[in-house]
């Protein structure tokens, strides 16, 4: 597994999308922790949102969006339950892993058993999709646990096999865009970094909550 871990895209066939997805896996595989800074961009009818923040990831199926601009919000899970806080509004909802519906929630789980050949469907290059760095490749397929809500996953990847870049084209038009930047890989991140305790006064909703 080491071994496959050290292949990197500059050593592969650009057209081989079977070995770059082969790179990618063996490379989140061998991960324990990622932390990264991102940004999100959505895109929808007359509406774009920027946000940006902090994103935590630990095996397994931990993670922690900590949102600080335009304003705080936090989207935490511990492999079990999720929760989405605004101290703003004084609320916070928690719903079970299991149930939770939200694009989020699939980049838990590149620190686990990877397998991208597995989980997109019509797995491809996208040389219509200009990397933002030279030298990355681009590559594109359908989730198949998400094919009902979104179209296709675009990704750019680093010739260390490093996601970079990840854009999702859902059925309605709108899309979301993650750009994750300094990464650092395997820090050490304390396990209750992804626990979550309601300050007093906050208001607790059971159910589902939106992207």
């Amino acid at each position: 597994m080491l071994g496959l871990a050290a292949t990197t895209l500059c050593a592969v066939t650009p057209s081989d999308i079977h070995t770059i997805a082969q790179a990618v896996d063996a490379h989140y595989d061998h991960l324990h922790t990622l932390q990264a800074d991102f940004t999100e961009t959505y895109r929808g009818p007359g509406t774009q949102r920027l946000e940006s923040g902090t994103l935590l990831l630990k095996k397994p199926g931990k993670m922690r969006w900590e949102y600080r601009s335009p304003k705080d919000k936090l989207f935490l899970s511990d492999g079990k339950t999720a929760w989405f806080y605004v101290p703003e509004d004084r609320q916070v909802r928690k719903t079970d892993v299991r149930k939770l519906d939200d694009l989020r929630s699939p980049l838990a789980f590149l620190l686990g058993k990877t397998r991208l050949e597995k989980e997109f469907g019509e797995l491809s290059l996208a040389p219509d999709v200009a990397p933002q760095t030279a030298g990355d490749v681009v590559i594109r397929g359908v989730p198949k646990a998400l094919a009902d809500r979104v179209n296709q996953v675009v990704f750019e990847i680093t010739p260390t096999s490093q996601i970079v870049r990840i854009l999702i084209e859902q059925a309605d038009g709108s899309t979301v865009e993650y750009q994750l930047t300094s990464q650092k890989e395997n820090v050490n991140i304390p396990d209750e970094t992804f626990r979550f305790v309601p300050p007093t006064g906050t208001e607790v909703v059971d159910g589902e909550f939106e992207q």
